[in-house]
Order: structure tokens, then sequence, then C-alpha cells
């Protein structure tokens, strides 16, 4: 996308709920600098939504699944083999040894 953006110098704007700590939306949302504005509204802070499907789309969905398309947090995803901290942990810069 951002290719298209260079010959009118225009704006991207990303609009989502998050989908796991992964991906781009997450890493500009997490590390994209101040670039970036970051706007974040919440199910509970929209007076359009009744408290009471919020309620009974997180009874429904489970809390993990409400609080990331309800509370807009990059909460770990479902099915995972192993947890992204433990995935980011052995990661690891190093340097090569000079022959």
């Amino acid at each position: 996308m951002r290719p298209t953006l260079a010959a009118g110098n225009g704006d991207l704007w990303l609009m989502s709920t998050p989908n796991g700590q992964r991906g781009f939306f997450h890493q500009e949302w997490t590390e994209g600098g101040s670039q970036w504005v970051r706007i974040r509204v919440t199910g509970p802070e929209c007076p359009r939504i009744d408290p009471s499907f919020l309620a009974d789309e997180r009874t429904s969905g489970g809390d993990k699944w409400f609080r990331q398309e309800y509370l807009c947090e990059f909460v770990e995803r479902d099915g995972a083999v192993f947890p992204q901290d433990a995935i980011y942990d052995a990661l690891q810069e190093y340097e090569t040894p000079e022959l």
C-alpha cells in the first residue's frame, strides 16, 4: 500500500480490531513511532452500543475474544503452539564471529 502513496504524498489510515500480537497492524500500533496518530474507541465508550449487547457478546464469545473485538486489546491468539512472548524471547541478536 505504501508505494501507492508516493505519487500523491497521501495518508495511510489503518482501521481494525487487533488480531493477536503479530502482523503489520500490531507492529505499527506498538512500534510505529510518532508518525502515527493512534485513536482507540472501545465498545463501552461508544454511546450507540447498548451495554446489555456488550454483556451478551462477552458471554457468547468469551473474555479473550471480547477483549480483542470490543476493548481493542492485542491478546494472545487462540490455538497458538507457543505464546508470543516466548517466541520474542527466543529471538536474539548476535554478532557474527570474525574469521
